[in-house]
């Protein structure tokens, strides 16, 4: 009797597990990926983090949130078919059908974190990954793939559900050969793309056998190790900036085995739908085709040829001056967001856009451009003639200036050189780095800005004016100037963190836009300096504020966006970096030059323009709030 059970159950079992299938499970168990995935700090709806994980397509199958739509020929909707479809529904269903899930991509997304959420909490949602043997004809060995599903994909596109994933290539006839070897490449998928690399590659990362892998938060594109990745669209790599940067949390994710080719019957008859694994959209928000309509399923080792063997990795930083590449990420992502705005509603967007360039011809065409004096530097000047003369003086004394400009290269390199010394990595010794690196740039920006500034300074009083004289002049009066442009930095800085304090940040930006011209030209002090450039902007805000935008506006983008050309060539992310510093220092001494003659053209108006009176906007005095507190004084030279 025990010899009978013996041969009818455990020797079929054991021939089971020694069969082609078996032993292609256990390959793809001993080389299952380890996938590391951005810790969500304030779940489940932060979308700078990673709100999914790699897991079942039974979250979509059966979900009875979800529904089978098909497109109505002749018409842009779609009608429902069936809900809560199951495999068997949708098994070889075409192009034309929607797997629709609760919510839209378009609008609040939260929906779809939290729907993930609910699904993982009622342990509906375990962490797998679909292995699969896929073989070319015309070429030796066989390729080991595993696709991820992903409920949403939160990115420049935005769309539901998502299918990445990576494959390894065996030069070897069977999986039961390949267990005793090791495998040739490697190939991560990335977006429309992938990034391959050979298996003793340095940057593949392993644990055993089982390779680790970082995909990117929100895109899922998957890549070889922790960093923000620039992705110019070049090789179906995308376009934007992929997030797989720490802190990281690891899943190991339960391989499932796929037949080799998609059946229409049975528990993977999923994989002879050829629909959309999302619902019907317009251009890239439309939800994606599964894993057996995806090239790579088909033609493993032709496509991996065809792909790319790096990926163009963040630099560090600038040298001095915005970061070309981060500010194109957010460029990237704020026009990404403009497009699917257009999807939501187009007459709005349309609207928006025409209003915001009227604007923006209105703040640059309604000026006076001429004439330009540059024999009498303290005068009133327009808007455009204010431009236009620090122009002309940078291109009159450009050998100076340009010396000027390049010295804020040596004294960003320098601090930051500080900054980095090698220590013990206290708290202490980290603490003292982020808060140098933190003040470079306006350190640097106050130490140029003062130098050009006292260059005027002898140009206005001697006519003549030299760059180590203007280093001279500036030294003089090293801690006023640097302090007290850094003070105003801050105060406008933390302002702005404040949220509500946002208006009194803008309001005290352009207040306080002269109080290094008030410490070089007038002598005065710290608080002195404060209220001469308040005094000097008082009752001229609006016409202040209109160049003072512009120049800050110069200062932020003109690097950045002179170079962005070169992010969508081979060039070099580091060099295109160098390129944007250098433009941003070359600008330094004409956004100088360009307050100096805003200030001179406040001066100007307030020896001839009557003096406003002043009124109190303290909140804590309310019985004089918004009412004038003291007679005007009279106007400097009056």
């Amino acid at each position: 009797m025990v010899a009978s059970v013996f041969l009818l159950v455990v020797l079929p079992g054991l021939a089971r597990g020694a069969g082609p299938v078996g032993v292609a499970q256990r390959l793809a168990d001993e080389y299952a990926p380890i996938t590391m995935v951005r810790v969500q700090e304030n779940p489940p709806c932060d979308t700078t983090e990673e709100q999914y994980q790699p897991t079942s397509v039974d979250t979509v199958l059966g979900n009875p949130t979800v529904t089978l739509d098909r497109a109505v020929r002749g018409r842009k909707g779609t009608q429902v078919v069936d809900r809560a479809p199951t495999a068997k529904d949708i098994a070889g269903l075409g192009s034309h059908y929607y797997l629709n899930l609760k919510g839209n991509p378009l609008g609040d997304t939260c929906v779809y974190a939290r729907s993930f959420a609910a699904l993982k909490w009622a342990g509906k949602a375990p962490v797998v990954t679909y292995a699969h043997i896929a073989r070319e004809r015309g070429y030796s060995g066989f390729a080991l793939q595993f696709f991820f599903f992903w409920y949403f994909n939160q990115f420049n596109d935005l769309h539901e559900s998502d299918w990445e994933g990576m494959q390894l290539t065996f030069d070897a006839d069977s999986p039961r050969e390949a267990l005793a070897e090791e495998p040739d490449e490697m190939i991560l998928f990335q977006h429309a793309g992938g990034e391959r690399a050979d298996w003793d590659d340095e940057k593949v990362q392993t644990d055993g056998r089982h390779p680790v892998v970082h995909p990117a938060a929100g895109s899922h594109a998957t890549f070889y190790s922790s960093a923000v990745y620039v992705e110019n669209g070049e090789h179906g790599s995308g376009l934007g900036c992929d997030n797989s940067a720490r802190r990281e949390r690891e899943l190991r994710p339960r391989p499932i085995l796929l037949p080799d080719r998609a059946p229409r019957t049975g528990r993977f008859a999923w994989l002879s739908y050829t629909g959309h694994w999302g619902e019907r959209e317009a251009g890239f928000n439309i939800g994606p085709t599964g894993p057996a309509t995806k090239k790579e399923w088909k033609r493993p080792f032709s496509w991996m040829a065809e792909q790319r063997r790096s990926s163009a990795r963040m630099p560090a930083g600038s040298v001095v001056g915005p970061d070309v590449t981060q500010l194109f990420c957010g460029v990237v992502a704020d026009v990404s967001g403009l497009l699917n705005a257009e999807q939501r509603s187009s007459v709005g967007t349309i609207l928006a856009l025409a209003v915001a360039m009227v604007l923006i011809v209105a703040f640059l065409v309604l000026t006076r451009w001429g004439p330009v004096d540059l024999e009498h530097l303290r005068a009133r000047r327009a808007f455009g003639q204010l431009i236009r003369a620090a122009r002309q003086l940078y291109g009159r004394h450009w050998r100076p200036m340009v010396l000027i400009a390049l010295s804020a290269i040596p004294i960003v390199g320098g601090t930051r050189y500080l900054a980095g010394l090698p220590g013990t990595g206290t708290a202490w010794r980290l603490a003292v780095s982020d808060v140098l690196n933190t003040l470079v740039h306006p350190i640097a920006l106050a130490i140029v800005s003062a130098v050009v500034i006292v260059f005027v300074r002898s140009l206005v009083q001697t006519g003549r004016a030299g760059f180590v004289d203007s280093w001279r002049g500036m030294a003089r009066r090293f801690w006023r100037v640097v302090v007290v442009q850094l003070l105003a930095t801050l105060i406008v800085a933390l302002l702005h963190l404040t949220i509500i304090g946002i208006p009194f940040a803008i309001w005290k930006l352009v207040c306080w836009s002269f109080v290094q011209q008030e410490v070089l030209f007038s002598d005065k002090s710290i608080r002195g300096a404060f209220r001469g450039s308040s005094d000097l902007v008082h009752g001229r805000w609006w016409h202040t504020a209109r160049p003072v935008l512009f120049l800050t506006v110069i200062t932020i983008v003109a690097g950045p966006m002179a170079t962005f050309a070169l992010i969508f060539t081979p060039f070099p992310l580091f060099w295109i970096n160098v390129i944007g510093s250098l433009i941003f220092a070359l600008l330094i001494p004409y956004v100088a030059l360009g307050y100096t003659f805003l200030y001179f053209d406040l001066q100007a108006r307030a020896e001839t323009e009557p003096a406003k009176p002043r009124r109190s906007w303290r909140l804590w005095r309310p019985r004089s709030f918004g009412r004038v507190v003291s007679e005007p004084e009279p106007a400097a030279g009056a």
